[in-house]
């Protein structure tokens, strides 16, 4: 399985879809406290596939949790756009979360009674929004299950079911995308079906997606990858490849 050579192009656009300042995340306290984020500062570029790699206990969920608003931090600051989350509701928050970011997690969380169509929709729906016919049939053409769209979820693959819940995220044209371990339950092939379809959203509709990732193969799709260890940003690398992955996580001692 190999990333598709296209996923470097461009240059990288100015604007920050999200961003964190100083961001500490302390579980527990005194004795017992453990510091999953030690005062990270980064930025996620807009239009920009960002994967997010690390040793097992190295912060990476904690990062994106944090950032998509699912989780608070201990002390710092944590921006979507120039939306501060520290300042909002938790009316606002949920807000924000439902019309300015997408999410999708290893587990497909798609109703059964409904379509593979209804599905896709469900947000704008739940939203009361409209919705944008033209964007949702591209974004539907861009994952290829045009003729799959009147079934419902036990009618379709692992990897249809996927696509399904990548396209939902997309359907609301979020400002960010947030995928934590994505192709985790998936078999290479239909991985390589998802991490192509999520590069060429980035690539042919704009998209911005930061995915936390355990695997270098699936890192090499994006076009930037974060490394974390201890709760810091310790490296990155721009243009990646499985092999210089591997070799760089090989020096965590540690390739979860």
């Amino acid at each position: 399985m190999r990333a598709p050579s296209s996923a470097s192009a461009g240059p990288v656009p100015d604007t920050a879809a999200a961003r964190t300042v100083s961001a500490t995340k302390t579980y527990g306290s005194d004795s017992t406290a453990v510091t999953a984020l030690g005062g990270v500062d980064v930025e996620f570029a807009s239009g920009r596939f960002t994967a997010i790699m690390g040793p097992s206990g190295s912060g990476k969920s904690t990062l994106m949790h944090c950032v998509a608003g699912l989780d608070t931090l201990t002390s710092g600051q944590v921006y979507i756009g120039d939306v501060e989350l520290n300042s909002l509701s938790e009316k606002e928050l949920t807000k924000l979360r439902r019309d300015r970011i997408g999410f999708v997690f290893q587990a497909f969380n798609l109703i059964p009674t409904l379509s593979a169509s209804e599905n896709i929709t469900l947000p704008i729906d739940l939203a009361g929004g409209d919705t944008d016919a033209a964007w949702v049939d591209k974004v539907v053409d861009t994952v290829g299950l045009r003729d799959r769209l009147d079934h419902r979820p036990a009618e379709l693959s692992g990897g249809q079911q996927q696509r399904v819940a990548v396209a939902r995220a997309l359907a609301s044209q979020p400002e960010i995308v947030f995928a934590d371990e994505p192709t985790g339950n998936l078999d290479s092939s239909t991985s390589a079906e998802i991490l192509s379809f999520m590069s060429g959203a980035v690539e042919e509709l704009g998209q911005t997606i930061v995915m936390v990732t355990h695997d270098p193969v699936s890192a090499s799709y994006a076009q930037r990858v974060l490394f974390l260890a201890d709760g810091q940003i310790v490296d990155e690398m721009h243009d990646p490849t499985s092999e210089r992955v591997l070799d760089r996580m090989k020096r965590f001692g540690d390739k979860d």
